[in-house]
């Protein structure tokens, strides 16, 4: 999730007008439609990829190399339309998954292109196009790189076993950000968060999917497996500590901007972030709870009647070179999920750019992954009861 604001009112505003309105988002992944679902066999349209030339690519902003003299090009993405003739529109429109997904939806559930090739969205939403069967099965046996590269971590999320649908763009780790110098002792605990001396000075995520899992592990849960009583646990502590003023406000990622002013001293948030506020102030830490953290990805799908769905595998494909990921990831500062290019970038003759071969939060060590786990995806059935309690607590 790169360094955009994520605004969750508009995001049900648009998803709800996009749909209709009503409960229409619910119903439609949670009670599974039998309209909207679509059959394997009837995902495919004529590729048209190899006398076509191009595709579309959807992703969101500031989530790709650019050129530090001039933003408007992409080395990378450059290089591939250099090396394979294919000429690539890349579009950043996608600000919020449901957003997004209310965006293109209607034209999925009717059958219809969307007009894009590849996508990117997150784990939970990744597991509603799934569900859907709005998205097509890549072919892995042409993309030998994706096959050797992948992290072994992310190969078989719950929501796609065996990444037959999806392939991590770049992963990230959801943990707490603090200001050491201003709060004067080091965070390690979940329950920190609580502690008096931080009243009225701490921020949670306002997005259910980005929120919950991290205080479920605060609990000792074991997030891949969690219960509904595991949910409601939180929620009550949740609803406490609002109460209470321990927590000063729920964030997109504007949390950023308080952590930077000093207004807030700890808060929920997202490595790859965090990295790049380090940049200007290293007095603010990031921290992987010993209780554990929440592993995601925001991954490449390629929709349903994509037609370009070749040159799209191929695009997926190159990203997974390790020297192609390694300089994807000394730009964009995520989770690589790629572990073969850290020998890539520390042998690189930039001292910087060497140095971010030992940053644990591009490229996670032994001790920290073992305290990562992907949290199982909330059930079509459960999200609607769960989003109407998390919404009402955070005032959405």
């Amino acid at each position: 999730m790169p360094l955009t604001p994520k605004t969750p009112s508009l995001s049900r505003r648009s998803l709800l007008r996009a749909l209709g309105g009503g409960a229409a988002v619910g119903g439609l992944a949670g009670c599974g439609v039998h309209a909207a679902y679509v059959q394997p066999g009837q995902r495919a349209v004529a590729d048209l990829s190899a006398s076509d030339k191009r595709l579309t690519w959807a992703n969101w902003p500031l989530y790709i190399d650019t050129d530090d003299d001039n933003p408007n090009r992409r080395p990378t993405l450059e290089a591939f339309e250099k090396r394979t003739g294919i000429s690539v529109k890349y579009t950043e429109e996608i600000n919020d998954n449901d957003e997004f997904f209310g965006k293109i939806s209607p034209a999925l559930m009717n059958h219809q292109q969307t007009g894009r090739d590849l996508i990117v969205m997150s784990d939970w939403m990744c597991a509603r196009f799934v569900r859907l069967g709005w998205v097509q099965e890549m072919d892995r046996a042409k993309q030998p790189n994706v096959a050797k590269y992948l992290d072994p971590q992310l190969r078989s999320p719950a929501f796609d076993p065996g990444r037959k649908y999806s392939v991590p763009w770049q992963s990230g780790i959801t943990g707490i950000a603090y200001n050491r110098k201003k709060l004067g002792r080091e965070i390690r605990h979940v329950s920190d968060l609580w502690a008096s001396d931080l009243k009225g000075r701490v921020t949670l995520l306002s997005g259910l999917d980005e929120a919950f899992a991290l205080l479920m592990q605060g609990n000792g849960v074991d997030i891949t497996r969690w219960t509904a009583a595991d949910f409601d646990r939180v929620c009550d502590q949740v609803e406490k500590y609002v109460s209470n003023g321990q927590i000063r406000r729920f964030t997109g990622n504007d949390y950023t901007k308080d952590l930077v002013s000093g207004d807030v001293l700890a808060c929920q948030a997202y490595s790859g972030d965090v990295i790049q506020l380090q940049a200007d102030n290293p007095d603010i830490r990031f921290v992987v709870p010993e209780e554990g953290a929440e592993l995601w990805s925001d991954s490449l799908m390629i929709p349903d009647r994509a037609l370009h769905k070749r040159n799209a595998e191929r695009l997926v494909d190159y990203y997974y070179e390790p020297e192609v990921a390694a300089e994807l990831a000394a730009w964009v500062n995520y989770v690589c999920p790629v572990p073969a290019a850290q020998d890539v970038l520390a042998s690189s003759k930039d001292k910087d750019t060497a140095a971010l071969a030992d940053n644990p939060l591009i490229f996670p060590d032994t001790k920290m992954r073992s305290r990562l786990a992907i949290a199982r995806d909330i059930t079509s059935k459960e999200r609607v009861e769960f989003a109407k309690r998390w919404n009402k607590i955070v005032g959405l």
